[in-house]
């Protein structure tokens, strides 16, 4: 089975000298579509790479935090990223924000019209909290929406990738609570070739917005730290993982080697019992 990272499928992620002039075209869209709505909606969290001069790579890890915490950087709104050729958003093809069943909280099955399958892996649970840069980050974004996707344990993506491009699953959306939060039950993701481990997300004014696939707020990536990936990949399913991560640093990697300090996720947990990870979006 091809998978993301092999040749054929890695020709459409060639790293930022491809994915800036989608990234130019799809802020075009938005700046159009937003003219009327206002200005001074800021942009987003982005991808994960990986820090190996400053992270711990013990494999025995179970924890880790952002070299930089909210306090130390600041109120600084996460950098707009690309959302690589795999968004299913409408904007490469297929668009899954428009289907039945896209708003949940557990991304592990398929659902709909898919071939139903389940995405193994280690467990990961994962909460991302919205709120307004210009009010100092104090302020929850209430009623947003939040849009998220990312690969599988092998490195492919539902509705893309040869041998999965029947499944929608590592997909979904929920609507921001009075905390501005969603939390989301997926598994770890993979590491392809070229690319540090991340998560994909689009931020929407509204839940309505999101499912009609129109006037996206921002797009970013989360980065999830080495220490945790290196502990994931020791485990069965994540083999392909840990060449393409030996290979990988946050510095080299074509989105966060321009910084990822408000992109890199706070994670807890273990193995066994699963993961979990946070991450504060200020838009």
């Amino acid at each position: 089975m091809r998978r993301h990272g092999d040749d054929e499928v890695h020709e459409h992620d060639r790293g930022l000298s491809y994915d800036l002039p989608m990234l130019a075209r799809r802020r075009m869209i938005r700046l159009l579509a937003g003219a009327g709505a206002g200005a001074g909606l800021a942009a987003l969290v982005g991808c994960t790479a990986e820090d190996t001069a400053s992270e711990s790579t013990s494999p025995s890890a179970g924890t880790s935090t952002p070299a930089s915490t909210s306090s130390a950087a600041g109120c600084a709104v996460v950098p707009e990223e690309t959302a690589g050729p795999y968004p299913g958003d409408g904007s490469n093809g297929v668009n899954v924000l428009k289907e039945s069943g896209v708003v949940r909280s557990d991304l592990t099955r398929s659902f709909g019209d898919s071939a139903g399958g389940t995405a193994e892996g280690v467990p990961l649970t994962f909460t991302l909290t919205v709120v307004d840069a210009a009010s100092g980050c104090g302020t929850p974004k209430r009623g947003a929406a939040v849009y998220v996707w990312h690969c599988d344990r092998e490195g492919g993506y539902s509705l893309y990738t040869e041998g999965v491009a029947d499944e929608n699953y590592l997909r979904g959306v929920q609507e921001t609570d009075d905390r501005g939060q969603v939390t989301f039950t997926s598994v770890f993701p993979g590491c392809y070739t070229g690319r540090w481990p991340h998560i994909h997300f689009e931020v929407y004014g509204s839940l309505a917005d999101a499912t009609t696939a129109t006037a996206i707020t921002s797009t970013s990536q989360l980065a999830l730290p080495k220490d945790v990936c290196d502990t994931v990949y020791a485990t069965e399913g994540y083999e392909s993982s840990v060449d393409n991560l030996g290979r990988l640093s946050l510095e080299s990697d074509s989105v966060f080697r321009d910084g990822h300090d408000q992109q890199l996720a706070a994670v807890k947990g273990d193995v066994a019992e699963g993961y979990t990870a946070t991450l504060t979006i200020a838009v």
